[in-house]
């Protein structure tokens, strides 16, 4: 009985070295994700300084959902703070106390912004240039413009980390982008911004940050990787499930305006609609239009 106890034993012992052996690859694996160094070609865009431009660069700042993580005054926020991933931290974007405002050149911002990486290549955590790599040089421009007319604000906020899970977790999930630099080509050429009008292409263009919480094809579903207490997306498309045939074009209009639509309120803690209704009545149109134009899909067919 002791030799069979014994044998158990150094079995046990042995699958507890693998799984701290695997971990530990998982974890320096992390490691090597998060200080890789990319090379990001020089860009160059004009940065204006006329008050047209700057409310302009604050509209888009606000509707592309840049305040609702960054605050009110840019002077950063917590992102996420659990302990099984670890602490996400808004970097204070003004020149006051704690803030990066003054330490980074334009073209900082505009990589930061389009590519995800910080002034040394290194990739931000979460930063979701996936959806602003697309933004035209004239709107990245009139953002950075905002960015710097902004007053000091003074406030220390302690730098993002992983936690050891959160280094492990990285390597072996794929519903959560924690490294949003690794999907975006670099070195394609830029993408073409399509002209402002009531378009499907220029909806597409307004709607990137839908997909990270309606999914790819926009049917919804169970968003992968939030808390299990947050409601389901709803299907954007027209295929089943979907409400857009419910809301109509205004419906949809006074929803993203106001949150309320036939007696229904949206929780701006889920659905940022407190950012969307910075859009233009016309720019609402065209994200319709748009979502019309999508093809149908079954809610949750992600």
């Amino acid at each position: 009985m002791k030799a069979v106890l014994k044998k158990i034993g150094i079995v046990f012992g042995i699958l507890i070295g693998l799984v701290v052996l695997a971990n530990l690859i998982l974890y320096t694996f992390g490691g090597s994700r998060l200080n890789h160094v990319y090379t990001i070609p020089d860009e160059s865009i004009v940065i204006p300084s006329d008050d047209e431009s700057l409310a302009e660069g604050k509209r888009i700042f606000q509707y592309r959902g840049c305040e609702a993580c960054h605050g009110e005054e840019l002077q950063g926020l917590v992102y996420l703070d659990n302990p099984a991933i670890g602490q996400v931290i808004t970097p204070n974007l003004t020149t006051g106390e704690g803030g990066i405002g003054s330490q980074r050149t334009d073209e900082d911002l505009l990589r930061s912004i389009r590519h995800g990486v910080r002034p040394d290549g290194t990739p931000l955590l979460f930063m979701p240039s996936t959806e602003f790599y697309f933004l035209s040089d004239k709107d990245s421009g009139m953002v950075i413009a905002y960015i710097r007319s902004v007053p000091p604000v003074n406030n220390e906020m302690p730098a993002s980390k992983l936690s050891f899970t959160g280094r492990i977790v990285m390597n072996i999930t794929k519903e959560i982008t924690f490294l949003p630099a690794e999907l975006i080509p670099h070195d394609a050429p830029r993408p073409a911004a399509p002209e402002p009008g009531i378009t499907p292409e220029y909806g597409e263009y307004l709607t990137y940050s839908c997909k990270v919480c309606h999914g790819p094809t926009l049917s919804g579903g169970e968003i992968p990787g939030f808390p299990p207490e947050w409601p389901s997306a709803p299907n954007l498309t027209s295929g089943k499930g979907s409400r857009l045939p419910t809301w109509g074009e205004e419906g949809f209009i006074e929803i993203m305006n106001t949150g309320k639509k036939h007696g229904r309120t949206i929780n701006p803690d889920y659905m940022p609609w407190k950012s969307y209704r910075h859009m233009t009545d016309d720019e609402l149109r065209a994200v319709y239009t748009y979502l019309q134009s999508v093809q149908p899909k079954d809610f949750g067919n992600r």
